[in-house]
């Protein structure tokens, strides 16, 4: 059976959402528009991927810079996606690297914004359409804490983004590593 909180409307409309992005992001990329196809993939993703780093990171501000530095990366990374693995699974890894970053050097992460520009005002934009509900919301993001980073990240990925278990593995695999499905 599934959970209380499991809401299948919701969950139903939220796949639909981003099965609808990742093909327009390609083909913006596949008719040579790098920059079109880095805002769809902002505007598209953005909120989710705030929403991620929020729940795996223990502070606003941190999750704000820790989107930011996703968002520059996205940025400039898109137009060399090699299509190994989905693009949205590509997205929470830059997601997860970036979390990563932050948590290994807290000054560089606080110290980096990115300048004004069209990838940063997506950014903030994303990150301001995301808010949290209630108290059910409340009680799983303290549980979420107790949390080590990596099994936040497995929470996260596979139970509210509905990632199959070898994109959530391919997220957390280290750079150029093969992904084991049964890991």
């Amino acid at each position: 059976p599934a959970p209380r909180w499991w809401n299948p409307l919701s969950h139903a409309a939220y796949a639909l959402a981003m099965d609808a992005v990742e093909p327009r992001v390609l083909a913006l990329l596949d008719a040579g528009r790098a920059g079109d196809a880095a805002t769809a993939a902002i505007e598209g993703y953005g909120s989710d991927v705030f929403g991620y780093l929020r729940s795996n990171l223990d502070d606003e501000d941190d999750a704000r810079d820790a989107f930011s530095m996703w968002a520059d990366d996205l940025w400039k990374g898109l137009p060399g996606f090699r299509r190994e693995s989905s693009l949205r699974a590509w997205i929470y890894r830059l997601a997860w690297h970036a979390a990563c970053r932050l948590r290994r050097d807290p000054y560089r992460a606080r110290g980096v914004r990115l300048p004004t520009s069209a990838a940063s005002r997506l950014a903030a934009s994303a990150a301001a359409s995301t808010v949290a509900t209630g108290s059910r919301r409340a009680g799983l993001d303290r549980l979420r804490a107790r949390l080590p980073p990596e099994d936040r990240t497995l929470l996260t990925l596979r139970l509210d983004r509905e990632l199959e278990w070898e994109e959530a593995a391919a997220v957390l695999s280290a750079e150029g590593a093969a992904v084991n499905a049964t890991a």
